[in-house]
């Protein structure tokens, strides 16, 4: 079923217009009759029926409206470090697709990557835009922000005892951060180069935790979404279940 996402939705008729009207008409070919779902910013999703298309708009019918049980029950923000090229597009729209609640790019001390004001802007406006496709794709609740570069400074203060760090010279295994036991999760991942040891000691000073993925070291696009991975699971938001342990393992850093 298409999925899309709206402000707000008038019931029991309602019309969708602009891209998402293109879409439907333009790109899927839907016909009247066929189904679809809206999800408010609220968090609810309304399980619709088209009754008319035209060129601008499309008239839908709800049928249903419940809470969208697609969302983790826990809120895991990103810290993510910016990398070189289009490896931020991969990690936003998987990130976004395993259930990250919020994407913060991060200037770190040894970030390649170090766009000025106008490339930024333009950049923020293409993230966003793929983190509202990769929540459409997985039937999300939300559409995950990414949020405006910040310095490492920042992204200490704001984490706070939240903060779980993947870190070169290693830590505890994931699955021991105290973190996971309950409330949220601030998920730091360096760039290429990974992090000074000064950067990962103003997160320990604040409270955060430094852990390890394992013995083996993981490219700087895969770390993050290694690393969501493991929390959705132990938090209990894959289907495996919860668990209290993770593998052990050695150090870990973000290469090319």
């Amino acid at each position: 079923m298409a999925w899309f996402f709206t402000d707000g939705v008038d019931a029991p008729l309602h019309i969708i217009t602009g891209e998402n009207a293109r879409h439907i008409s333009r790109s899927l070919r839907m016909k009247c009759g066929e189904e679809l779902t809206i999800c408010d910013s609220r968090g609810v999703r309304h399980d619709c029926v088209i009754e008319s298309i035209d060129s601008d708009s499309v008239t839908v019918r709800v049928v249903s409206s419940k809470r969208c049980e697609n969302e983790p029950d826990r809120k895991v923000t990103l810290y993510q470090a910016l990398t070189k090229g289009e490896k931020m597009e991969w990690i936003i729209q998987k990130a976004v697709e395993l259930g990250v609640t919020e994407i913060v790019p991060v200037m770190t001390a040894r970030c390649v990557s170090r766009p000025d004001d106008k490339s930024m802007k333009k950049k923020l406006e293409r993230w966003n835009k793929i983190a509202l496709q990769a929540a459409m794709q997985s039937r999300r609740g939300i559409v995950p922000k990414v949020s405006a570069l910040i310095t490492f400074g920042e992204a200490a203060k704001q984490s706070g005892k939240t903060a779980v760090v993947c870190y070169e010279l290693g830590g505890c295994p994931l699955g021991e951060a105290q973190q996971l036991s309950g409330g949220d999760i601030s998920l730091f991942i360096g760039s290429e180069g990974g992090f000074e040891q000064s950067e990962v000691n103003l997160l320990l000073a604040n409270g955060g935790t430094a852990v390890t993925l394992g013995s083996r070291i993981l490219r700087a696009e895969t770390a993050p979404l290694a690393a969501l991975s493991v929390i959705m699971y132990l938090t209990g938001n894959m289907s495996g279940g919860r668990r209290r342990s993770a593998p052990t393992g050695g150090d870990w850093r973000g290469e090319e």
